[in-house]
């Protein structure tokens, strides 16, 4: 029996996915051969971004599709999918990032690190993987890490201090920001894909998932602050002059935008919306600005807006793996399985499959959530953390292999909070 002319796309699909895959994983080595190779080295660069990976096969997908299917069917698949989630990360990415809202966040770290009975600097580390993730569950999982990451960049993600050490807290980092999400039922990309359908609301999350999460999350922050004690310091001046204070108007509408933002995360053109007032209010008060994270946005955005166009072809294959599974069989293959896919994709699959009990319906969520710091992948997230923190590692970018290691113990440790408790 041949394959049907869509059948065939399904399989070029998955081997354009599985070298998207093997892409991320050698992304580390491009970097390196643009040293090598000066004459190249712009190539070598592009090519070793994380960031674009996706995006960059993706795009390859619609071009093949279109060659074998016609432009016309290759535009139509590229428009049916749902971008809604690549443009809230952008969004919400630039927002976030802003000074007046950084700097509050800071602000108010600082003055809880400093009534902490410990070092201050050790403080502020610790508040920035354990709180910053856990608030999340309010702000929304991409909001946490770009104010997390940017947080915790001059204090841990820095030359000096090893790079083991560094891998072990970006993987903290990423797996307490993917179940620090849990506590509500509209912050984990995971959890609102499943949220509806199941009828999971708030309190269901917090009673079954949050204080689990919460209690994996404190403990992954304090091993991981125990670790890189030593290493701790109040960042050093630079000797520019420190920034002014923003009035406190300025913060405030900073906030309300951030909050109208979080609030219409699934109305694109509301969120957009606000985002063009953010625009030109941050140009009417410019004095008040720190110039705004668009490049890193939108890579972060054409990374998601990738995975969500090779990830739509790969439901023949993974559907069937998830729906045969039992409950705890279940868990650890949706662990492993958010390595090689987004979570919130894999659990939109479960939520497509009909009869599936209560107990496979929170082992899918657990394991998705917990598996989502293994890879820069398993989680929507993550890639903004990628593109804010890899300037602090060896060659500027971060090696899949290295996080793989330094995510393994949170995200057992993850795994049996969601098993055990």
């Amino acid at each position: 029996m041949h394959p049907t002319p869509d059948s065939t796309v399904q399989y070029i699909a998955l081997g354009i996915f599985v070298l998207a895959l093997g892409h991320t994983f050698a992304a580390k080595q491009f970097e390196r051969l643009s040293h090598r190779f000066p004459r190249h080295a712009g190539l070598f660069h592009l090519l070793g971004e994380i960031e674009v990976v996706f995006g960059f096969w993706a795009s390859i997908l619609i071009l093949v599709m279109g060659l074998m299917q016609g432009g016309d069917k290759a535009l139509t698949y590229a428009e049916s999918r749902n971008y809604t989630e690549p443009l809230f990360v952008f969004v919400v990415m630039v927002l976030a990032a802003s000074r007046p809202v950084l700097r509050t966040v800071i602000w108010a770290v600082d003055n809880i690190a400093r009534v902490v009975p410990l070092p201050t600097p050790v403080a502020s580390a610790w508040l920035g993987l354990a709180v910053v993730p856990l608030l999340g569950s309010l702000i929304t999982e991409p909001a946490a890490m770009t104010i997390a990451a940017l947080m915790l960049a001059p204090q841990i993600f820095r030359t000096r201090v090893p790079e083991p050490l560094k891998y072990l807290a970006l993987g903290v980092l990423f797996v307490n920001i993917s179940i620090g999400g849990t506590l509500t039922s509209y912050a984990a990309p995971p959890v609102l894909m499943v949220a509806a359908t199941w009828q999971w609301d708030s309190a269901f999350m917090s009673s079954h998932f949050g204080w689990k999460a919460a209690i994996a999350v404190v403990v992954n922050a304090t091993v991981a602050t125990f670790v890189l004690r030593k290493h701790l310091h109040a960042p050093v001046a630079d000797g520019t002059a420190p920034e002014a204070p923003v009035p406190l108007p300025v913060v405030l509408v900073h906030l309300l935008l951030l909050a109208g933002v979080v609030l219409f995360a699934h109305h694109p053109v509301a969120f957009l919306g606000l985002f063009l007032m953010f625009l030109g209010f941050t140009q009417a008060y410019e004095r008040h600005q720190s110039p705004l994270i668009l490049k890193e946005a939108l890579l972060v955005a054409f990374f998601l807006a990738g995975l969500v166009v090779l990830g739509g072809l790969q439901g023949w294959w993974l559907q069937p793996i998830v729906s045969s599974l039992e409950p705890l069989a279940l868990f650890f293959g949706a662990l492993g399985l958010t390595a090689i896919t987004d979570n919130a994709a894999l659990t939109y699959l479960g939520s497509l499959i009909t009869g599936i009990s209560t107990e496979s319906k929170y082992m899918l969520v657990a394991g998705a959530v917990a598996g989502g710091g293994l890879t820069v992948i398993a989680n929507a997230p993550n890639p903004a953390g990628v593109a804010l923190l890899k300037r602090g590692f060896e060659d500027e970018s971060i090696g899949a292999g290295g996080l793989l290691l330094g995510a393994l113990g949170p995200t057992v440790m993850a795994a049996a909070a969601f098993l055990l408790l």
